[in-house]
C-alpha cells in the first residue's frame, strides 16, 4: 500500500511540475528575440504577441510530432535593437537548446545573430528583417517570412517618381543595417526611374533634433524626402520639418509604416503626406485572405488589448512554419526538420502563401503601399 501511495504521489508530482504535460511528453521550446525595450519596444512587443498567439494556438490544437503529443514554449528575449546585445540573447537562447527562432525584428540585430544561430545549426525566420545581407552570407539556417529591401526601397524609389512625381528627391538615413540598406535601394529606384536625388544626409537611430540636415536639405528646395529608420525618429522628423515649413512628401520603408506614426508625429502629417510600404501584404480582391487577416486581428486584440502594430502576423507565421515543419519532419530536432522547412512551399498563412527559394527568401514577395489620412493609416494598394 505505501509502495502504491508513493507512486500515486511521484505520478502527481510529475504532473503538477509540468502544468497539463505529462512525462512523455515532448516540450519544443521556440526563441523570440525582438527590441521589448527601447524607442520601437511597441514594435518589439508587436512580434512578440504574434509568436506567443501562434505558441498559445497550437498548444491548443494539440499538435504531435513523431507520435508525440508537444508543449510548445515560448522563450522571450530583449535585444533592445542592439547589435552586441542582440548577439548576446541569441547565445543564451543556444544554451537553453532552444528548438528554433523567430526573430530578430531588426536587420542590424538579425545579421550578427545569424551567424551564431547558424554555428549552433538552429534555424532562424525574421518576421521583419529586410536588409539582403541577411540571407546573402550563405547561412542555411536564415530565414525571411517578407520580401527584401532590393524589393521594397527600389518600390519605392519608382513609386516617388512616376506616382507622386518627384522631381528633386532628398534621402535620409540612420546608419543601420535597415535604415542604410533601404535608402540605398530606393535611391538606385528612384535614379533608374528618371528622378533626380538632390541630397542624401544621415542621422542616427536616436537621434530627435533634425534641425541642421532639413535646414540644408531645405534649400534644395525638395518635394520628396525618403526617410531609412524606424517611425520613433521619422515621427519628431515630420513634426520638425512642419516647424521648418518643408511641405515635401515624406517616404519610407516598413521600419515608418506602423500605426503609432501619427500620434509619434503630434498631429503634424497632413492627409496623404507620408507613403510607406511594409513588406509583405494581402491582394484585397481576395476576400477569404481579407477576412482571415482580419480575423487575425480581432482575436490579436482580443487577446492582447492592443492593435497589431505591423508585424505580429508574420512572426505568427514564423512560429508556425517551423511547427509545420518539424510536424512534417516527425522530429523538433533541429538537424531533422531544418531540410524540410528550407524546402517549404505553398504554405498558408494569415499573411498569404509562403515558400522559400534556395537563399531561404520568401519567393514573390508582396509589397503594401499606404498612406495616412485623418490619423488613420490606409492602402493604397498591393505590388509584387
Amino acid at each position: 500500500m505505501q509502495i502504491k501511495l508513493s507512486a500515486i504521489v511521484g505520478a502527481v508530482a510529475v504532473m503538477m511540475a509540468g502544468g497539463s504535460v505529462y512525462a512523455q511528453d515532448l516540450v519544443v521550446k521556440i526563441g523570440h528575440v525582438g527590441p521589448t525595450s527601447g524607442a520601437i519596444a511597441h514594435l518589439g512587443k508587436d512580434n512578440e504577441n504574434g509568436a506567443r498567439m501562434a505558441i498559445d494556438d497550437l498548444n491548443a490544437k494539440g499538435v504531435k510530432i513523431g507520435g508525440k503529443k508537444v508543449k510548445f514554449e515560448l522563450m522571450a528575449e530583449d535585444d533592445a535593437g542592439d547589435p552586441k546585445q542582440a548577439t548576446s540573447v541569441a547565445q543564451k537562447l543556444v544554451d537553453e537548446k532552444v528548438n528554433g527562432v523567430v526573430g530578430h525584428l531588426n536587420s542590424g540585430c538579425s545579421i550578427p545573430a545569424s551567424k551564431i544561430y547558424f554555428d549552433a545549426g538552429i534555424p532562424q525566420i525574421s518576421p521583419s528583417s529586410t536588409n539582403p545581407k541577411y540571407t546573402r552570407q550563405g547561412y542555411k539556417t536564415a530565414f525571411r517570412v517578407v520580401a527584401d529591401d532590393v524589393h521594397l526601397g527600389g518600390t519605392l524609389g519608382k513609386y516617388a517618381v512616376q506616382q507622386l512625381h518627384g522631381k528633386s528627391i532628398a534621402v535620409i538615413d540612420d546608419r543601420t543595417a535597415y535604415g542604410q540598406g533601404v535608402a540605398d535601394e530606393f535611391e538606385k529606384g528612384a535614379k533608374a526611374a528618371g528622378g533626380k536625388v538632390v541630397g542624401r544626409e544621415f542621422t542616427n537611430d536616436k537621434a530627435t533634433d533634425f534641425t541642421s540636415i532639413l535646414t540644408s536639405l531645405k534649400a534644395k528646395k525638395p518635394d520628396v524626402i525618403f526617410f531609412g529608420g524606424m517611425d520613433a525618429v521619422a515621427g519628431p522628423m515630420l513634426r520638425q520639418m512642419k516647424q521648418l515649413g518643408i511641405e515635401a512628401k515624406f517616404m519610407g520603408g516598413d521600419g515608418i509604416c506602423s500605426e503609432e506614426l501619427p500620434k509619434l508625429a503630434a498631429g503634424t502629417m497632413g492627409d496623404g503626406q507620408v507613403v510607406c510600404a511594409e513588406a509583405g501584404g494581402i491582394d484585397p480582391k481576395d476576400a477569404a485572405a481579407v477576412k482571415e487577416m482580419s480575423d487575425f486581428r480581432a482575436r490579436f486584440k482580443q487577446k492582447f488589448g492592443a492593435d497589431v502594430q505591423l508585424y505580429a502576423p508574420y512572426a505568427y507565421d514564423s512560429v508556425n512554419l517551423l511547427a509545420t515543419a518539424m510536424e512534417k519532419a516527425g522530429s523538433a530536432d533541429p538537424k531533422k526538420y531544418l531540410p524540410v522547412l528550407a524546402k517549404t512551399t505553398g504554405f498558408h498563412g494569415v499573411t498569404g502563401m509562403i515558400s522559400f527559394d534556395n537563399k531561404g527568401d520568401i519567393k514573390n514577395g508582396a509589397l503594401t503601399l499606404y498612406t495616412y489620412k485623418g490619423g488613420n493609416k490606409e492602402m493604397l494598394g498591393v505590388v509584387r
